[in-house]
């Protein structure tokens, strides 16, 4: 029943793409409801410290490692659906198990066995997320890969939007009228993400899987091959870099606005369901401005407006709440939304694009290795910041004296989160620096793909509005990132020239 076939129809492709958005549906449940916001503040009620968060953060990137070994597996095995279909199997009976923590240990013990549990469970889910990025490339048209992949994150969004509204507000009012035993909120949604999870093993199953190509090499050289690839090193740099920009600051978001800014799970809820909204509206945008030009130029756009993102956290707090927290707070979601959209759709598409046909196994893998471990130390790195910094801080102020008294007006204050916020936004852009020395077909300005934006937004929002300067508000968020990208672009070009003249 799991075996390949040496042809596959016209048919068996659509059949396998509609069970490929079934199984995304069933695993955005799961992910949903056992990740992100809701892992993290189980881990805060079992008692975690910054560093701990960190560190388990750190355990799925890392555990992605697993990759090379699978490599050989899925060369030895040559079935990508068996190896998938096993791996998610075993991977999420762990959920069971994490659920069961609060019953079964106390909080530092408790702690080790979450540890224990996600380690486990992610190490499963590397090797099925070896074979089946394998099995995707060979399954997947190229030539309507970005169409497709944005139309399964869109489905998967819309799903993440409500499971996630469902959980906070289940977490709040379970709270009210149980508050000592908040924790066992967490354990219930983490049974019903089990469940749903669970599903998407038959629609995994049910995909056709066409046979792959013999390679004919020892697993060494199958791991070495990508990285002679000029084109592919230099992803796998870009990757790697942005990756660890993407894990040091954004699994302590959350963190961050329950006990620094105090908002309650329900509101922190809210700004990640607002998040994945504007990732809902832009995503198809994304997927034909891909298609039409090139993964690369989509990832200048939205990395460039991911970065900026960073860089207004440490703006939210000066170096207090104040009166503007709450909507800096919302646009910063509105437009990481935005910008985590085209990411995920560039970065998937264009590793897929890049490998060559029938080697996808060693070019994924060997890249995800690299990202894993970049990811893996980012979290921990900010954990220890975190902690760190937590007695320091660094201000700059202007001081007005006159005889009506003194005004203070604070321009620059970083304190605890602020300073890896900021350390965030400099590896950001030492990633968007590593971007340019990819190379893609179709690739073309960020000036083009920003007007393309723009002209997209209006044409969707043109029967919502008539007011008039719709167009400067929607171009002047989109003219500061093309500004922002040309200025990167120039400082590697004049780093270049200065290697040059040496």
């Amino acid at each position: 029943m799991l075996h390949p076939k040496s042809k596959l129809s016209e048919v068996d492709i659509r059949k396998g793409l509609k069970y490929v958005i079934r199984d995304g549906v069933a695993s955005q449940i799961l992910v949903t409801l056992t990740s992100g916001t809701f892992m993290v503040a189980f881990a805060l009620k079992l008692g975690a410290s910054n560093s701990v968060i960190g560190l388990l953060a750190a355990i799925p990137p890392l555990a992605q490692i697993i990759q090379l070994p699978t490599i050989y597996l899925i060369e030895k095995i040559q079935n990508r659906r068996l190896i998938t279909t096993i791996s998610v199997l075993i991977g999420r009976v762990f959920f069971i198990l994490i659920a069961l923590i609060p019953i079964l240990f106390r909080s530092t013990l408790g702690q080790g066995m979450l540890f224990i549990f996600l380690l486990l469970s992610s190490a499963f889910a590397a090797v099925a997320t070896c074979s089946w990025n394998s099995w995707m490339r060979d399954l997947i048209p190229q030539d309507n890969l970005g169409g497709f992949v944005s139309k399964k994150m869109s489905i998967a969004m819309l799903t993440g939007v409500f499971f996630s509204l469902a959980g906070g507000y289940f977490i709040d009012y379970w709270a009210k009228w149980f508050p000592e035993n908040q924790i066992y909120s967490f354990s219930i949604l983490f049974i019903i993400g089990f469940l749903a999870g669970e599903t998407g093993i038959y629609f995994i199953s049910s995909i056709p899987e066409p046979h792959m190509k013999v390679t004919n090499m020892n697993i060494f050289q199958v791991i070495l091959s990508p990285f002679k690839d000029v084109n592919f090193r230099n992803l796998v740099k870009y990757t790697a870099t942005w990756s660890f920009t993407m894990n040091i600051v954004t699994p302590f978001f959350t963190v961050y606005l329950l006990k620094r800014l105090n908002y309650e799970m329900s509101f922190v809820i809210i700004l990640s369901v607002i998040s994945q909204l504007f990732s809902f509206m832009f995503l198809r945008i994304w997927g034909k401005l891909s298609d039409k030009f090139s993964n690369k130029s989509v990832l200048g756009v939205c990395a460039t407006m991911y970065v900026l993102c960073v860089l207004a956290w440490t703006f939210t707090t000066l170096p207090d709440i104040h009166s503007f927290t709450k909507p800096l707070i919302v646009i910063i979601h509105i437009f990481m939304g935005i910008s985590i959209s085209g990411i995920t759709l560039g970065q998937s598409n264009i590793g897929l694009k890049l490998a060559p046909k029938g080697e996808a196994t060693a070019f994924l893998a060997a890249n995800t290795f690299v990202v894993s471990i970049a990811a893996g130390l980012a979290p921990i790195l900010g954990g220890y910041f975190a902690d760190y910094f937590e007695v320091r801080s660094l201000s700059w102020v202007f001081t007005w004296q006159g005889p009506q008294g003194d005004i203070i007006l604070p321009t620059l204050s970083l304190q605890q989160w602020d300073f890896f916020f900021f350390i965030g936004f400099l590896t950001g852009l030492l990633a968007l620096q590593r971007l340019v020395f990819v190379k893609e077909k179709g690739e073309v300005e960020e000036k083009i793909v920003v007007h393309e934006l723009i002209s997209e937004v209006r044409t969707r929002m043109r029967n919502f509005s008539s007011v008039g300067g719709l167009h400067d508000m929607i171009s002047f968020p989109f003219a500061i990132l093309y500004h922002a990208k040309t200025l990167t672009n120039s400082i590697t070009a004049v780093k270049k020239k200065g290697f040059k003249k040496k």
